[in-house]
């Protein structure tokens, strides 16, 4: 490992936890670990006072009551119970579910697996933007339909849906809508019941707090909302997810909620004048595109395609000076081009070519100058080795070659 500082530009894998959050989680490993369940002495009610306590702070970030939090072991965990949880118990109702291709595998596989037990899942087509079709989900619905799930910001181009729009459609229709609003939540605001979203998935990891707790919105009033558990056992978290808290994650996670209910304005301001910053300089390469919608996006994230360059070949180029992801986090182990951007339109060739940057409270404008320069040379560097890139060069139309196969 060489002594320069490694860039991070991948926050929405994961972000560092924040010092502060830190420095409150430590005292409830040692000096104050009791179990929050245990009700009959002073350790246990500390814990307990704790939880409460975060459970506050996580529900004011959202313009949610305490009570509508349910705690969990992150996102993925969240998305499980929402979607699995209103399947069964709105039975009854309907068993159709409305999705979109360009959701993240938590919420795909999970529809997936129901698919296998009876519900009829529609999974919606995205815009060439990125956008979902307000006049699509509509036409989708259906009067089996019991539940729309979209994320409220897309993991790798930060497109936010029409989160109101969508709501909107879903209260007209009686539908419960939920979002997994993991890439959202602690950095522009999502306020759950100003908007109309029923039940909404988020975790810690993405907004400075630890990795390993998440929470579940779930609705308490107009509608009140219920989810059968996908874990039993104690009967802890009000029935819908038993197992013993994780109270140092919990009490990060609620610091990390205040942090980002105080600062949330002003890290987005100073990211997306970095963000646009790379964005401007890294668009002047020639044959380079922006992903999705730049008008209705997170304000720390661009993905840009490089045309004729090799996405993982080019990450090489950085000798992994930079952190950055291609693809997805979650999937980029297999060598598929990102089904998100086949799923906007995008060509294999230019799916396989895409970078996305996502920027975070502790990058530096030096970063993002050394960033810059990195890419824009790697970029250049690839293109000069490239036959193809010759080729496009030459004027020839890549389009109409056959290639031999081998």
């Amino acid at each position: 490992m060489n002594n320069r500082r490694l860039i991070y530009l991948d926050n929405n894998s994961t972000t560092p936890c924040d010092p502060r959050v830190v420095d409150a989680m430590i005292p409830y490993f040692y000096e104050k670990h009791g179990n929050a369940a245990s009700r009959s002495h002073q350790f246990g009610w500390e814990a307990e006072d704790a939880v409460d306590y975060a459970r506050e702070q996580v529900a004011q970030l959202i313009g949610a009551e305490d009570k509508e939090i349910i705690f969990t072991s992150g996102a993925t965990e969240s998305n499980n119970l929402a979607i699995k949880g209103v399947f069964e118990m709105y039975a009854k109702k309907g068993n159709h579910i409305i999705t979109a291709e360009t959701e993240h595998k938590a919420v795909l596989d999970t529809c997936k697996h129901l698919e296998k037990v009876g519900a009829e899942v529609t999974y919606l087509k995205v815009q060439e933007d990125g956008m979902v079709s307000l006049t699509d989900l509509e036409a989708a619905m259906r009067p089996t339909t019991i539940l729309v799930s979209f994320m409220w910001a897309n993991n790798e181009t930060g497109v936010i849906q029409d989160m109101k729009g969508i709501a909107d459609i879903c209260e007209k229709h009686g539908v419960l809508f939920h979002s997994d609003a993991t890439q959202a939540v602690g950095k522009i605001p999502t306020l759950a019941r100003e908007i109309g979203v029923h039940l909404m998935s988020f975790t810690a990891h993405k907004m400075y707090g630890p990795k390993g707790v998440g929470a579940l919105y779930v609705s308490r009033k107009n509608p009140r909302v219920k989810v059968t558990a996908q874990m039993d056992g104690g009967g802890h978290e009000r029935g819908m997810r038993s197992g013993t808290l994780n109270v140092p994650g919990i009490v990060g996670f609620g610091k990390a909620a205040e942090i980002a209910r105080l600062e949330m304005a002003q890290d987005a301001e100073r990211l997306s004048k970095m963000r646009d910053r790379l964005q401007a300089e890294l668009t002047q390469l020639e044959e380079t595109k922006v992903n999705g919608n730049e008008n209705s996006r997170m304000p720390h994230v661009t993905n840009i395609s490089f045309k004729h360059v090799e996405g993982e070949g080019l990450m090489m180029t950085f000798n992994q000076s930079i952190a950055v992801s291609s693809g997805s986090a979650c999937t980029s182990a297999s060598l598929e081009p990102s089904y998100v951007l086949v799923g906007m339109g995008l060509g294999d060739d230019l799916a396989h070519s895409s970078i996305r940057f996502s920027l975070g409270r502790f990058t530096s404008d030096e970063e993002i100058d050394e960033a810059i320069k990195l890419v824009a040379n790697g970029v250049n560097h690839m293109r000069e080795l490239s036959p193809i890139w010759e080729m496009y060069k030459d004027g020839v139309d890549l389009t109409k070659i056959e290639w031999a196969a081998h």
